[in-house]
């Protein structure tokens, strides 16, 4: 089941050209990484799935409802956390929480403890006392503590320290173990990698590619490190072999997926004393997409 499609979404201000024909599509209980560098329309196309911001051209449901026409009714099933929280600086962290869980409706007092707790947030102390990784923390309470069937996370863990941000993965797979969907737009590749059931890349307000992390993952290089009772000779010479190094009496080297088993029948020839291998990373995927051409679009 689709929850939320977009069909060449665009978005122009003035000239600029910011959003470029952005085709998302996003299931029933799945997690979708959004992943781009600062500028490359990530935020941007949030404020359009929120309604915040029309579409020049395309069409995007959530819901099966447009989200410009239908915003009210669509944000009643929504969670959104933003990269910068700004909160009301009089109000307590506890008193913020539970307006907006109220706001939807909703009364989960066992659950907003849970969070609370496992956020080590104080929820006492007003909210112009709090540091911006605190800040996040109180929306992030507020989001999960609410029954939504959608959650919209701009850069979440932003101002977030390592332990908080395994808290936040936690509550992200608790809403996906209970059918919900997200979609987690981030530039922590090691976070989106973990969470992600499906990846979309954006640059310069295109999404260049999409799809699972092994079906991207064909698109790029295997690292190996190989110790061999003998040298190893003409390594060089085969096709899909990139990055040759010593390291030890070992080399490293990465290898294209189709020259995998050449490259296994050439180097057992010597005697194989040592061998690991590492699948290719998230980053090395999105590196090989932006090296060369590192400037993005300045969003507006």
């Amino acid at each position: 089941m689709t929850v939320l499609k977009t069909t060449n979404l665009t978005k122009k201000f003035g000239g600029f050209t910011a959003l470029d024909g952005i085709d998302l599509e996003l299931n029933k209980g799945e997690v979708f990484g959004f992943i781009g560098p600062n500028g490359a329309g990530k935020s941007t196309t949030i404020r359009v799935l929120l309604g915040i911001l029309k579409a020049t051209e395309g069409t995007v449901e959530i819901f099966g409802k447009n989200a410009w026409e239908d915003a009210v009714e669509i944000h009643k099933r929504i969670a959104y956390v933003p990269g910068d929280v700004n909160l009301w600086p009089n109000l307590t962290g506890g008193e913020v929480i539970d307006l907006f869980v109220k706001l939807r409706g909703a009364n989960h007092e066992s659950r907003r403890e849970e969070l609370i707790r496992k956020f080590d947030l104080d929820p006492t102390k007003k909210c112009r006392t709090y540091s911006k990784g605190n800040r996040q923390k109180v929306a992030l309470i507020a989001a999960f503590s609410s029954e939504a069937d959608l959650y919209i996370l701009d850069e979440p863990t932003s101002g977030l320290d390592p332990l908080m941000e395994q808290v936040f993965q936690q509550c992200v797979m608790d809403v996906k173990r209970a059918g919900k969907s997200v979609l987690l737009s981030s530039h922590i590749l090691s976070e989106v990698e973990k969470l992600c059931d499906r990846v979309g890349i954006i640059r310069q307000g295109k999404i260049i590619e999409t799809g699972t992390l092994r079906e991207l993952r064909h698109l790029t290089h295997t690292n190996l490190l190989v110790e061999t009772k003998q040298p190893i000779t003409l390594l060089q010479e085969i096709t899909g072999v990139y990055d040759i190094k010593e390291k030890n009496q070992a080399l490293s080297f990465q290898v294209e997926t189709e020259a995998l088993d050449t490259v296994m029948k050439h180097i057992s020839q010597f005697g194989i004393v040592k061998l690991e291998s590492a699948p290719p990373t998230l980053e090395d995927l999105f590196m090989g997409y932006y090296e060369g051409n590192s400037e993005g679009t300045e969003e507006t």
